[in-house]
């Protein structure tokens, strides 16, 4: 399963709604389309999460970038490096050391069913989105 299409990928939780907003969300302003999408409950993710070694895989979105998985806030702040502009503003997050981004990043996870809501079954991508699932 090793391809070029492995490289900054991003895994979300198919039935969170903060999570398929964030998709859709990567849909619009991800305009060079760097990004790739799977669902953590999808067979792509498990293999791919297996071959980055990670087995415990956390409540977090999670970016496959060249064989490293990055999770938790090192994940949302890659992904807003990638898109640039206005977005880097984000990146000053960096100055807070990892532990107390994870400890926000896992505050919100832990509760984002309760605020957000859930699905019954994974988002099905528009025809146009399609392309951009693995």
């Amino acid at each position: 399963m090793k391809t070029d299409q492995q490289t900054n990928i991003i895994l979300f939780d198919g039935v969170c709604n903060l999570c398929n907003g964030l998709v859709k969300f990567m849909f619009k302003y991800d305009k060079k389309a760097i990004f790739s999408f799977a669902s953590l409950q999808s067979e792509v993710a498990s293999k791919l999460l297996s071959e980055v070694g990670m087995v415990d895989v956390p409540d977090s979105v999670i970016v496959i970038q060249g064989g490293n998985a990055l999770a938790k806030s090192d994940a949302a702040l890659y992904i807003v490096k990638q898109l640039g502009g206005i977005f880097k503003l984000f990146l000053l997050f960096r100055i807070f050391p990892r532990k107390v981004r994870d400890n926000l990043y896992d505050a919100i996870a832990k509760r984002r069913y309760s605020w957000f809501g859930k699905q019954e079954a994974c988002m099905i991508p528009t025809r146009e989105q399609r392309s951009r699932f693995l």
